[in-house]
């Protein structure tokens, strides 16, 4: 388990943002802090797809603090790394999905309906790795009449195929795995060719210091 535990350039729980915001952390137990921890990374940090724009170091958990907006990947990375800095192994998921709900808009920008590597977590609890998706904030959901995805520490949070009115709402196509860091080779390939347009933000010369 000592992968799933260790700070890293893109789980760096070490950064003084994170460590303030750990603070915040409720609960004396692993399943406890778990799920403040999820909710405290869901609600506090709003979701904006548009910041894929700054790249790489959109990538990082930290850039969710400085920030106070991220979209998946860098969410479900924040929970990874305040779930490890609390002690409790955790994760990176990725899967392709489709976003039945996404607004012409984001499509238009993005070049597609099809969400290539949609981050969350996967959390070590009670001897078992459990799936938790801290993604969408509520006040987004209740724009979208959607249920807050909930988490309760023993079963897999992913975001829910319908609203609370029937309509589609998240597909998931393709589930690529976990990772104990950050796969930013895989993402920058993928990068290339699902979104060729933005290609270039992820090129490792463009990395940013933060």
């Amino acid at each position: 388990m000592a992968a799933h535990l260790a700070a890293t350039e893109y789980f760096d729980f070490t950064h003084p943002d994170i460590q303030a915001f750990s603070r915040k952390v409720s609960g004396s137990t692993p399943v406890e802090q778990a799920i403040s921890i999820y909710y405290l990374v869901r609600d506090e940090i709003v979701y904006n797809p548009y910041t894929l724009k700054d790249g790489l170091p959109s990538l990082k958990a930290s850039y969710c603090l400085q920030n106070n907006q991220a979209y998946c990947i860098p969410k479900a990375a924040l929970m990874v790394a305040m779930c490890r800095l609390h002690g409790i192994p955790a994760r990176l998921g990725l899967a392709d999905v489709i976003n039945h709900l996404s607004t012409p808009a984001l499509i238009e920008w993005l070049g597609t309906d099809y969400f290539a590597l949609h981050g969350y977590a996967e959390v070590w609890l009670n001897g078992q790795w459990v799936k938790a998706t801290p993604v969408f904030n509520k006040e987004l959901c209740a724009r979208f009449n959607v249920e807050p995805l909930s988490f309760d520490g023993q079963h897999e949070a992913i975001l829910q195929s319908a609203t609370k009115d029937g309509s589609k709402h998240m597909e998931y196509v393709k589930y690529h795995g976990y990772f104990d860091e950050m796969p930013v080779e895989f993402i920058q390939e993928t990068a290339a060719k699902v979104y060729p347009h933005f290609a270039d933000i992820f090129a490792t010369d463009n990395r940013m210091a933060r």
